[in-house]
């Protein structure tokens, strides 16, 4: 059954499988009383036309596909879901725990919005207590999980199959199954919602009793994967399908691209309109002109092929041309009705058997066209796209050289749709594509392809995909905030999400923004300097004191005055965030605190991106990370610079230990996301970024190395100043000893060129004596060196490598390892007269050896060795 619906002045459609009577009013849809108050109370504008044919099937407890506009919206699914909860009776199933329903969405955020809403509807429910599953790739997050006495589920497919490594029993109480979005279930992971499918049949196959289960699917797009969820798992759903363009891929509409010449369009139309008796057609020739409308006709008329004609300028009405058309047909003569879109709807053809695109539509009109071959649609669900019915409707594209504006849409569908797709659609479609790319110029660099190396949606995206110079350019970061690209000390102040925060970049000698905020607040101090701002401008400096501490910010934007105050959107231009205040709480700046550049910078932490395909952090991880580091002192590799953001791998957490004047590494940002299990590795970012900056040159960091190691480093100057709280007091002690503990970079991925080509490894070295000994679970090395400076250590599986200077001479020991070791947690300390390198075994026992190969500088420390007497000796090296 399929139905074209035309509701109030709106002429909805839809494509019914089954007849449904829509439910188009809250008072007598069918939901449960305690449901429509709640409704009601939350000024509920339903049901939409859409939800008006969803309810009542969902209600019965049916299944059903349901494909929509509104297809993202959890309210087509949950008021009738929550209505057979409260009045079904599900005492025969198992005593044990498990969920009655489970909603599956596409991603943390769509579970979190879905739960949400279960929260607030489920006042006017009984025994509802729905729970939001979310579980990372820690092994032990899945065995943890209790779920007791919930009615209703909300995971991801990948939560939910992890969860079920530990609990197989889940889904026996299983119900009602709903697919949310089910257009982005199957595009994202298709094999883990079928592995869901399979496990929830075999789990309820006898533990349901007669109590019969329910698959429910909504989403936005048909999927191809619908058609085996319908075939294998439900039980003659209905089907409702309120987008036509939907509707005629699940009809097996079949698609045709014909490439021509625009000068050649009416030869290929008279080829595709070479009729034989034996193939009567109802044909619609769409074009957007009255002059291409009479030109079709009379090519076709010189053809000897009989064909109507309507436009705007017609003489003969809308009801005269229907009557001709089906006149045609039913004495056996092909009918052909050449058109423009504006007469469509006037004629209400619903019966066409092909549509003839002689120019190109877009997409919301291509949709109007297939509408008008509706009754020859496919309604049942077929094995191919080859089946004899396939060919009841055709629709046929004549694609020129000037299509190029609509092809990127038509290209989208047409794959959307499987159909065959000539390479002149694809050139057409890159160069229209390259057009709206020039077009985001102004707009800023995407967000996702900074943090992540890549964005999932180019075409929907507003953000710019490529380097404006004029724009990522226009500010850039010191050259002498970055002289040791090695190491730079960052202070993250704003953080963005777990791996984009905004902060400074300190300096290690004499930092001028701890000089610059002492002498503002000193400044501001004297009641006589808070001089207001009568006329607040836009881009322009001011100050602003909150509390103590006085801050430089920068107007954003301006609002409209209420009793002669404003509101305004300012810029911290030190820290990075935005904030909203009143325009009277600015204060003139004077300009020699002006002088120096705004100092945030925004760092962006490479290497690691949300687990699951997911295009955001789960908050879990952002607050987890905020928390940790907001406001503290980190030590960073930078990797890449544009402008004024920074690429940082790895960036570790330090400590200062004053007492006995040394730096301590705290954690590893990168590792610390990645041990919540909500965190993955992401080895293509650095090298994406790279290939987007490829139109500019970029700094070699490289070459200020060696400047830099000449001089004496492990000097640390006082980097902040008691009037900023936002750093730990701990972090600003001075360390005016040698003796200081570097931040070594404890990943074991192989870092950037300019960090091999370092001159560390150019120079003539001397091998440092090294002595170790080992225990169950590590080993030990005592590298002899005195007073080292410009310390490197980097830990690999097999291999460690350790370099500094020691009075004016570079000391490098490359060992390569006999077993394997853990590098992230292998740690290097540097004392006064030697530095303790503590490498984790991969497996706890005992080495025979330390090296590959004997090494005459290494040797066994026989004062730390514990070895009993009846063990064998081992080999030194």
């Amino acid at each position: 059954f399929q139905s074209l619906q035309n509701v109030g002045k709106e002429k909805n459609f839809v494509f019914l499988s089954k007849k449904i009577e829509p439910s188009s009013v809250l008072e007598t849809a069918p939901l449960f009383d305690g449901l429509k108050k709640e409704l009601a109370w939350n000024k509920f504008s339903g049901p939409t036309f859409t939800q008006s044919y969803c309810w009542p099937p969902v209600a019965w407890g049916c299944d059903v596909v349901a494909i929509s506009h509104q297809g993202n919206d959890p309210l087509l699914y949950i008021p009738p879901v929550l209505t057979l909860l409260q009045e079904r009776d599900y005492q025969a199933l198992p005593n044990m725990s498990g969920p009655l329903a489970l909603i599956l969405c596409p991603g943390w955020k769509k579970a979190q919005l879905v739960f949400d809403l279960l929260k607030t509807y489920r006042k006017g429910c009984r025994h509802l207590h729905p729970v939001l599953i979310t579980l990372g790739q820690n092994k032990e997050a899945g065995s943890q999980m209790e779920i007791r006495g919930c009615a209703v589920v909300v995971t991801t497919p990948y939560s939910l199959l992890r969860l079920l490594e530990h609990n197989t029993g889940f889904l026996r109480r299983l119900c009602h199954l709903v697919l949310d979005e089910i257009d982005l279930l199957f595009s994202d992971s298709p094999e883990e919602v079928f592995t869901i499918l399979d496990c929830y049949k075999k789990a309820t196959a006898q533990a349901r009793g007669n109590l019969p289960g329910q698959i429910i699917a909504v989403g936005t797009r048909w999927n191809k994967h619908i058609t085996p969820l319908i075939k294998e798992f439900m039980n003659d759903p209905h089907i409702v399908i309120t987008v036509i363009e939907e509707a005629a891929i699940f009809g097996n509409v079949q698609q045709v691209v014909q490439p021509c010449i625009n000068s050649n369009r009416t030869v290929e139309l008279l080829k595709i309109l070479d009729f034989t008796q034996r193939n009567l057609q109802k044909v619609l020739v769409f074009t957007d002109s009255v002059t291409e409308v009479e030109m079709i006709c009379k090519a076709l008329k010189s053809n000897s092929i009989v064909c109507l004609k309507k436009h705007k300028e017609s003489k003969c009405n809308a009801k005269c041309v229907l009557e001709r058309w089906r006149k045609m047909h039913s004495s056996g003569t092909p009918a052909v009705l050449v058109l423009t879109d504006d007469c469509l709807q006037s004629l209400g053809i619903t019966d066409a058997t092909c549509v003839i695109h002689f120019s190109l539509p877009s997409p919301a009109v291509f949709g109007q066209r297939l509408q008008s071959m509706s009754d020859n649609f496919s309604t049942g669900i077929k094995d191919s796209a080859v089946d004899q019915e396939a060919t009841k409707a055709k629709s046929v594209i004549l694609l020129t050289e000037n299509s190029s504006c609509h092809a990127p849409g038509i290209l989208y569908y047409l794959r959307h749709a499987e159909a065959e797709i000539p390479e002149e659609l694809y050139d057409l479609t890159a160069r229209m594509q390259e057009s709206e790319e020039d077009e985001k110029f102004s707009r800023p660099l995407c967000a996702s392809l900074k943090t992540f190396g890549i964005c999932r949606n180019r075409t929907e995206c507003p953000d710019r995909h490529q380097i404006n110079l004029s724009i990522d350019m226009a500010q850039n970061i010191a050259a002498e905030m970055i002289e040791t690209p090695e190491r730079v000390t960052i202070l993250p102040l704003f953080i963005v999400h777990a791996t984009n925060y905004f902060g400074r970049i300190v300096k290690k000698q004499k930092d001028q923004f701890t000089v610059l905020a002492k002498e503002m607040n000193d400044y501001f101090k004297v009641p006589g300097h808070r001089i207001s701002v009568n006329t607040v401008e836009k881009s322009v400096f001011y100050g602003l004191r909150e509390g103590a501490i006085c801050h430089r910010v920068q107007v954003v934007e301006t609002a409209a005055k209420e009793e002669n105050v404003s509101k305004v959107t300012i810029k911290y231009i030190d820290e990075g965030r935005t904030s909203q205040v009143n325009s009277d709480q600015l204060l003139h700046l004077p300009l020699k605190f002006q002088s120096l550049p705004p100092q945030a910078v925004e760092i962006i932490v490479c290497r690691v991106k949300p687990i699951d395909n997911e295009v955001e952090w789960n908050p879990k991880v952002t607050d987890h990370i905020n928390h940790k580091i907001k406001g503290k002192l980190h030590h960073a590799k930078v990797v890449h610079t544009l402008g004024k953001t920074v690429w940082v791998d790895p960036m570790v957490g330090v400590t200062s230990l004053p007492t006995i004047k040394m730096w301590i590494n705290e954690y590893n940002i990168r590792s610390e996301i990645l041990s919540m299990g909500l965190g993955t590795d992401n080895l293509e970012h650095v090298g994406e970024i790279q290939k987007l900056c490829t139109q500019i040159p970029v700094v070699d960091h490289g070459q200020s190395l060696e400047r830099f190691r000449k001089e004496d480093t492990a000097d640390l100057e006082e980097v902040s100043s008691p009037q900023d709280p936002l750093i730990e007091e701990n972090a600003a002690e001075s360390c005016n000893s040698p003796m200081f503990l570097d931040v070594f970079f404890l990943d074991d991925v192989v870092q950037t060129k300019e960090a091999e080509d370092s001159t560390v490894h150019q120079q003539k070295s001397c091998h440092p004596p090294i002595k170790w000994f080992q225990d169950d679970a590590s080993v030990t090395l005592k590298v002899q060196i005195l007073r080292a400076t410009d310390s490197r250590c980097e830990f690999c599986r097999e291999k460690v490598t350790f370099s500094a200077y020691s009075e004016g001479k570079l000391y490098v020991a490359d060992l390569e390892l006999y077993q394997s070791v853990i590098a992230e947690k292998s740690t290097c300390v540097i004392k006064d007269t030697e530095a303790v390198i503590l490498l984790v075994k991969e497996k706890k026992g005992t080495w025979c050896k330390l090296l590959k190969n004997k090494n005459v500088h290494v040797s066994l420390d026989f004062e730390c060795w514990e070895e009993s007497e009846d063990e064998s000796p081992f080999t030194v090296g």
